[in-house]
């Protein structure tokens, strides 16, 4: 039942969870390869006026126009960036058409691993940016709190910002690029790699193949085993049959003598042994009829 559970979760869990990370992953890379093929397109273009926008234009370079909400600046507490315990600056833009962009601004390294390290505020005057248009993530277990008098968060949710900053903003975020203006240190971009999501898929595929597979064989050889245990003794029956034909003796089991195990006997009852003790030793009761009868 364990194989067969185990299998079943190989093929219909951890294999599909793996091969999906592997094609999120090469999805994710052709996006942002096709990115930098291409000019920035207006933020516009791609998010409706209500706010939506659809994600499978994620990665894609956008430019806006407007200006930086830096009142409703919120903070992304301790989000570790290239090994190093960060804040992140989320600042509302509002574009000139009204629309609201929740900006990536970049990161500051954490002061003594807790306290928020040197934050250039965003610019007031009407700028023009550019940046990747991102997807939010889902709303953090922990709950967001003021410290250090700047609203925190743990994850990147623009609902929930637009509730905390009493703002109307719109799904996605920008992530800033590089010599932008209010640009910090940059969010890097992740590493064009597959990783090994791929080959850990195909184990556990191949885990789900071979677990079986195993099982019949650890079945046939059990059953293997047992038939010429009983061949065994069988062929160990007749001999003993024939030697008490050739004697001149009774030969029902009660009335033959206490046999001496020859050497083959003796292999073949250690053979025997590997099963446990719980088999009927065929030789004792005729033991105790013969002593009986001495």
């Amino acid at each position: 039942m364990l194989i067969v559970i185990f299998s079943y979760f190989a093929f219909t869990f951890l294999a599909p969870w793996q091969l999906g990370k592997n094609e999120a992953i090469v999805e994710r890379n052709e996006r942002i390869e096709h990115a930098f093929e291409v000019d920035p397109v207006p933020v516009t273009d791609l998010v409706a006026a209500d706010g939506t926008f659809d994600r499978d234009t994620e990665w894609s370079r956008v430019t806006m126009t407007g200006r930086y909400l830096p009142d409703d600046e919120v903070l992304l507490r301790l989000r570790p960036v290239e090994t190093h315990p960060a804040y992140q600056a989320l600042t509302p833009f509002e574009t000139d058409n009204g629309l609201i962009i929740l900006v990536n601004r970049g990161w500051v390294p954490a002061v003594d691993g807790t306290k928020i390290g040197d934050l250039t505020p965003a610019p007031t005057s009407q700028v023009t940016v550019s940046g990747l248009l991102r997807v939010d993530e889902g709303v953090h277990h922990n709950a967001p709190l003021i410290d250090e008098g700047k609203q925190q968060v743990y994850s990147i949710n623009t609902e929930q910002i637009a509730q905390l900053t009493g703002t109307d903003i719109a799904e996605p975020l920008v992530q800033l690029s590089p010599e932008q203006p209010g640009v910090l240190n940059p969010m890097p971009l992740p590493q064009l790699e597959r990783g090994n999501h791929l080959s850990y898929g195909l184990q556990w595929i191949a885990f789900g193949v071979m677990a079986p597979i195993g099982l019949l064989y650890f079945i046939w050889s059990e059953v293997k085993e047992r038939r010429r245990v009983r061949e065994e003794e069988a062929e160990l029956n007749a001999s003993l049959n024939d030697d008490s034909s050739a004697t001149g003796l009774d030969p029902h089991p009660e009335d033959l003598p206490t046999p001496v195990p020859a050497e083959s006997t003796v292999q073949s009852q250690r053979m025997r042994n590997r099963y446990g003790d719980a088999r009927k030793n065929h030789w004792d009761r005729n033991a105790k009829k013969n002593q009986e009868r001495i």
